[in-house]
């Protein structure tokens, strides 16, 4: 007999894609709520930009909770993210750069970029879910003082 108790398996994700024509789909919960995504990306999100957008806040919603956790609220938060993709296909991410501009009171430099090393290392299931080889890097704007940029740490599976 052993000490570990048994781990919970985690219930599993469901999404929803209604095709509405051409290339547009509206995706999300079974029940709601959707987002539109656009495979030509005139009335939504393109599937690249929807994947940005899902570990822009993936990580985004890591760092408010472990400033929170500090005692050191975000006030305000706004995450802009350029991706280059390779030429061919597949044109996946080759390297990804997101600027988390982050205002309020009493938060440190070293803590939020703490909070996102945790994010993309441990946290983030959107970043566990990329290729390893796809090269991200956060810049802080850290009430106005840009920070240098930071090769950020992503999840392998076993470390």
């Amino acid at each position: 007999m052993t000490d570990i108790a048994p781990v919970a398996a985690a219930k599993p994700s469901l999404v929803k894609a209604t095709w509405l024509g051409e290339h547009r789909f509206d995706a999300g919960k079974p029940d709601g709520p959707f987002a539109r995504i656009d495979g030509s990306g005139h009335t939504g999100q393109t599937p690249p930009e929807a994947l940005l957008s899902a570990l822009s806040t993936c990580s985004g919603v890591d760092l408010v909770d472990f400033l929170a956790k500090r005692r050191t609220p975000i006030e305000k938060l706004v995450i802009n993210v350029v991706a280059d993709r390779r030429a061919e296909h597949p044109r996946r991410f080759e390297h990804i750069v997101m600027t988390y501009t982050v205002d309020g009171a009493g938060i440190e430099r070293t803590h939020a970029e703490r909070g996102l090393q945790l994010a993309f290392e441990r946290y983030c299931s959107v970043a566990a879910s990329l290729g390893t080889d796809i090269v991200i890097e956060s810049i802080v704007v850290l009430n106005g003082d840009v920070g240098a940029p930071v090769r950020q740490p992503v999840f392998v599976p076993g470390r």
